[in-house]
């Protein structure tokens, strides 16, 4: 009887898991279409169903498709802090995942050139630094810590002071 029960539930499992990636492939399909709203409908559905494998690549979708100001009913700031949000949510609720790293980076990332968002952006390039010490991205998050809210003009006089 357990051995029943169990087979069951791996059977909605796995069903589950195909039918969310049916969704997956559909909503990736309408972006494709530039049907962004229906995209975006879909890209929310999958990732509130808290799946391990596809809300995390549904998140990362939504922050993408935010980040690049694709969805014309909001405006810019609008569509900066939702890619933030959706990018932080990957490591907030997926941290194993593997775009979880890159997912905070850009999260800090946009807290601090897209949003002002210093201190938020400082807390989240030194939580970056400390999981992920040997992170491809590690050296960029070190060098964003450093010109935090400088102007371009002011980063170039400290980089030429440094010479």
């Amino acid at each position: 009887m357990k051995n029943l029960f169990a087979f069951i539930i791996l059977i909605g499992f796995i069903s589950c898991s195909k039918s969310l990636e049916s969704d997956y492939n559909n909503a990736s399909e309408l972006l494709k279409q530039n049907k962004v709203q229906e995209a975006i409908e879909e890209f929310t559905k999958i990732a509130e169903a808290s799946d391990k494998n596809f809300s995390p690549m549904a998140l990362v979708q939504l922050a993408t498709i935010y980040q690049n100001k694709m969805d014309k009913n909001i405006s810019a700031l609008e569509s900066a802090d939702k890619a933030q949000y959706y990018f932080r949510t990957v490591f907030d609720k997926y941290p194993e995942n593997s775009d979880a790293p890159k997912a905070l980076f850009m999260s800090a990332f946009i807290l601090a050139n897209e949003l002002n968002k210093y201190d938020e952006a400082t807390k989240a390039y030194n939580l970056f630094i400390e999981k992920y010490p040997n992170h491809e991205l590690a050296a960029s998050a070190k060098q964003e810590l450093e010109y935090i809210g400088l102007s371009p003009e002011e980063i170039l006089k400290r980089k030429m002071a440094q010479q």
